[in-house]
């Protein structure tokens, strides 16, 4: 039980830097990211004949339309999944994957032309970034991980969450408390 525990609570727990500013960046990074990817979700949903014939036929894939409307799907679930933080390192693994074949229609589509590639290669770059490194911790993943082991996350990120005081763990909410009030 303690290994599956322990499994559960790597796949939740951010690599994080305990400083705010680097944490609230991840988190606008997820927020803007989501967005626009909820958005190209949408535009392969609209018209999902004429993409499954310009891009998956293209690349000659099987069953076009069944993989369009995975890759629609996938932006459409993942990216609100990436927003909030939640199963973050999944989520982003499948967008990264959505990305990673668009690139392989621009490739094939334009050779190494920097102008097809760009747009999906930066995409690529964050998911990649938040497959590997998780949420942050100003996310989902990051409280579930608090909750399933209260040694997941140190001192530092729990006062960044402000979670020092919510969760007692092993006494610490009280000895943060005793450590600020000054001597008398």
């Amino acid at each position: 039980m303690n290994a599956a525990k322990s499994l559960i609570t790597s796949v939740f727990n951010p690599n994080a830097n305990a400083n705010w500013a680097s944490q609230t960046t991840l988190a606008i990074v997820r927020a803007v990211v989501g967005i626009m990817m909820i958005h190209n979700g949408l535009d392969k949903l609209a018209d999902i004949e004429g993409f499954a014939a310009a891009y998956v036929e293209y690349l000659g894939l099987p069953f076009p339309i069944t993989l369009s409307y995975i890759a629609a799907f996938t932006e459409l679930i993942g990216a609100p999944l990436l927003i909030i933080g939640l199963f973050t390192r999944p989520a982003a693994f499948g967008l990264f994957s959505t990305m990673c074949v668009a690139m392989y229609h621009h490739v094939k589509v334009a050779g190494l032309s920097l102008p097809y590639l760009e747009l999906s290669a930066i995409y690529a770059s964050i998911f990649l970034y938040f497959t590997i490194n998780g949420a942050g911790l100003f996310s989902t993943d990051a409280l579930l991980a608090n909750g399933l082991d209260r040694t997941a996350l140190s001192n530092q990120a729990k006062r960044i969450m402000r979670l020092e005081n919510a969760f007692d763990t092993e006494g610490l909410g009280e000895t943060v408390q005793k450590s600020e009030v000054p001597a008398q």
